[in-house]
Protein backbone atom coordinates (compact mmCIF):
# COMPACT_ATOMS: atom_id res chain seq x y z
CA UNK A 1 0.00 0.00 0.00
CA UNK A 2 1.37 3.27 -0.75
CA UNK A 3 1.65 6.23 1.76
CA UNK A 4 -0.26 8.13 0.30
CA UNK A 5 -3.65 5.01 0.83
CA UNK A 6 -2.01 4.71 4.29
CA UNK A 7 -2.20 7.94 5.58
CA UNK A 8 -6.02 8.28 3.74
CA UNK A 9 -6.77 5.42 5.76
CA UNK A 10 -5.24 6.26 9.36
CA UNK A 11 -7.13 9.54 8.57
CA UNK A 12 -10.95 8.18 7.99
CA UNK A 13 -9.83 5.56 10.60
CA UNK A 14 -9.45 9.03 12.88
CA UNK A 15 -12.15 10.47 11.85
CA UNK A 16 -14.68 7.22 12.20
CA UNK A 17 -13.56 7.00 15.68
CA UNK A 18 -13.80 10.86 17.27
CA UNK A 19 -17.49 10.64 15.53
CA UNK A 20 -18.23 7.34 17.35
CA UNK A 21 -16.54 9.02 20.41
CA UNK A 22 -18.68 11.64 20.32
CA UNK A 23 -22.08 9.82 19.72
CA UNK A 24 -20.90 8.10 22.57
CA UNK A 25 -20.43 11.19 24.76
CA UNK A 26 -23.66 12.88 23.80
CA UNK A 27 -25.66 9.62 24.55
CA UNK A 28 -24.20 9.34 27.59
CA UNK A 29 -24.63 12.88 28.75
CA UNK A 30 -28.40 12.42 27.17
CA UNK A 31 -28.89 9.64 29.83
CA UNK A 32 -26.98 11.41 33.03
CA UNK A 33 -29.30 13.93 32.01
CA UNK A 34 -32.11 12.61 31.72
CA UNK A 35 -31.68 10.59 35.01
CA UNK A 36 -31.43 13.66 36.85
CA UNK A 37 -34.53 15.06 35.29
CA UNK A 38 -36.60 11.53 36.83
CA UNK A 39 -34.67 12.17 40.43
CA UNK A 40 -35.64 15.68 40.23
CA UNK A 41 -39.47 15.58 39.16
CA UNK A 42 -39.27 12.31 42.18
CA UNK A 43 -38.15 14.56 44.87
CA UNK A 44 -40.79 17.73 43.81
CA UNK A 45 -43.17 14.90 43.69
CA UNK A 46 -42.37 13.94 47.08
CA UNK A 47 -42.07 17.19 48.48
CA UNK A 48 -45.34 18.21 47.23
CA UNK A 49 -46.97 15.00 48.92
CA UNK A 50 -45.08 15.43 52.36
CA UNK A 51 -46.38 19.01 52.39
CA UNK A 52 -50.01 18.07 51.44
CA UNK A 53 -49.70 15.58 54.11
CA UNK A 54 -48.38 17.71 57.08
CA UNK A 55 -51.00 20.65 56.27
CA UNK A 56 -53.47 17.92 56.24
CA UNK A 57 -52.75 16.80 59.58
CA UNK A 58 -51.79 20.70 60.90
CA UNK A 59 -54.45 22.36 61.73
CA UNK A 60 -55.27 24.75 64.82
CA UNK A 61 -58.67 25.96 65.62
CA UNK A 62 -57.34 29.81 66.08
CA UNK A 63 -56.28 29.98 62.84
CA UNK A 64 -58.01 27.52 61.04
CA UNK A 65 -59.12 29.73 58.07
CA UNK A 66 -54.98 30.11 57.26
CA UNK A 67 -54.84 26.33 57.77
CA UNK A 68 -58.03 25.24 55.43
CA UNK A 69 -55.75 27.55 52.88
CA UNK A 70 -52.97 26.08 52.99
CA UNK A 71 -54.76 22.39 52.18
CA UNK A 72 -56.74 23.97 49.53
CA UNK A 73 -53.16 25.76 47.93
CA UNK A 74 -51.79 22.43 47.42
CA UNK A 75 -55.35 20.69 45.98
CA UNK A 76 -57.05 20.34 42.86
CA UNK A 77 -59.96 18.73 41.06
CA UNK A 78 -62.43 16.68 43.18
CA UNK A 79 -59.63 16.41 46.27
CA UNK A 80 -59.94 20.60 46.40
CA UNK A 81 -63.72 21.07 46.13
CA UNK A 82 -64.93 18.43 48.59
CA UNK A 83 -62.83 20.00 50.81
CA UNK A 84 -63.78 23.60 50.24
CA UNK A 85 -67.49 22.59 50.24
CA UNK A 86 -66.53 21.04 54.05
CA UNK A 87 -64.77 24.29 55.38
CA UNK A 88 -67.38 25.89 56.49
CA UNK A 89 -68.66 23.05 58.75
CA UNK A 90 -65.00 22.03 59.40
CA UNK A 91 -64.38 25.22 60.58
CA UNK A 92 -67.17 25.48 63.18
CA UNK A 93 -66.23 21.88 64.25
CA UNK A 94 -62.80 22.62 65.03
CA UNK A 95 -63.97 25.84 67.20
CA UNK A 96 -66.04 23.93 68.96
CA UNK A 97 -63.74 21.35 69.93
CA UNK A 98 -60.98 23.77 69.87
CA UNK A 99 -59.23 21.32 68.46
CA UNK A 100 -55.25 21.92 67.87
CA UNK A 101 -53.36 18.82 65.90
CA UNK A 102 -49.68 18.97 64.77
CA UNK A 103 -48.59 16.95 62.02
CA UNK A 104 -45.05 15.19 61.42
CA UNK A 105 -44.75 13.24 58.10
CA UNK A 106 -42.60 9.94 59.17
CA UNK A 107 -42.14 8.31 55.89
CA UNK A 108 -42.87 8.78 52.26
CA UNK A 109 -42.85 6.72 49.01
CA UNK A 110 -43.11 6.99 45.32
CA UNK A 111 -45.67 4.10 44.01
CA UNK A 112 -46.00 5.36 40.54
CA UNK A 113 -45.38 8.81 38.57
CA UNK A 114 -45.69 9.55 34.91
CA UNK A 115 -44.49 13.05 33.20
CA UNK A 116 -47.97 14.86 34.99
CA UNK A 117 -49.27 12.04 37.72
CA UNK A 118 -48.24 10.15 40.16
CA UNK A 119 -49.13 8.24 43.65
CA UNK A 120 -47.53 8.66 46.96
CA UNK A 121 -47.58 6.75 50.13
CA UNK A 122 -47.45 8.86 52.96
CA UNK A 123 -46.96 7.58 57.11
CA UNK A 124 -47.59 10.84 59.22
CA UNK A 125 -47.88 11.38 62.61
CA UNK A 126 -50.50 13.60 64.66
CA UNK A 127 -50.57 15.13 68.14
CA UNK A 128 -54.65 15.96 67.71
CA UNK A 129 -55.32 17.88 71.57
CA UNK A 130 -59.32 19.22 72.26
CA UNK A 131 -61.71 19.42 74.61
CA UNK A 132 -61.85 15.89 75.56
CA UNK A 133 -58.42 15.32 75.58
CA UNK A 134 -56.58 18.20 76.23
CA UNK A 135 -53.68 16.61 76.94
CA UNK A 136 -53.58 15.33 73.23
CA UNK A 137 -53.84 11.81 71.52
CA UNK A 138 -51.57 10.65 69.31
CA UNK A 139 -52.86 9.51 66.17
CA UNK A 140 -50.91 7.55 63.67
CA UNK A 141 -52.22 8.31 59.54
CA UNK A 142 -51.35 6.11 56.17
CA UNK A 143 -52.33 8.35 52.85
CA UNK A 144 -52.65 6.93 49.66
CA UNK A 145 -52.44 10.72 48.06
CA UNK A 146 -52.60 11.35 44.28
CA UNK A 147 -51.06 14.07 42.27
CA UNK A 148 -51.02 15.93 39.14
CA UNK A 149 -48.88 18.50 37.85
CA UNK A 150 -50.48 21.67 36.57
CA UNK A 151 -48.68 25.02 36.29
CA UNK A 152 -45.36 23.33 36.82
CA UNK A 153 -46.31 22.36 40.39
CA UNK A 154 -48.04 19.27 41.87
CA UNK A 155 -51.08 19.62 43.65
CA UNK A 156 -53.20 16.77 45.46
CA UNK A 157 -56.09 15.45 43.35
CA UNK A 158 -57.22 12.65 46.12
CA UNK A 159 -56.37 11.70 49.15
CA UNK A 160 -57.35 8.07 50.84
CA UNK A 161 -56.51 6.74 54.07
CA UNK A 162 -55.08 3.26 53.89
CA UNK A 163 -54.40 0.46 56.67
Amino acid sequence: MSPLLRGRAAWTVLVVATVLAAALTTSFALGLHRQHEAERQRQDILAAARQSALNFTTLDYRHYGRDSDNVLDGATGDFKRQFAAQTAQLTKLVAENKSVSKGQVLDAGLVRSAADSARVLVVADSKVANKSAPKGQARTYRLQLDLVRRDGRWLTSDVDFVG
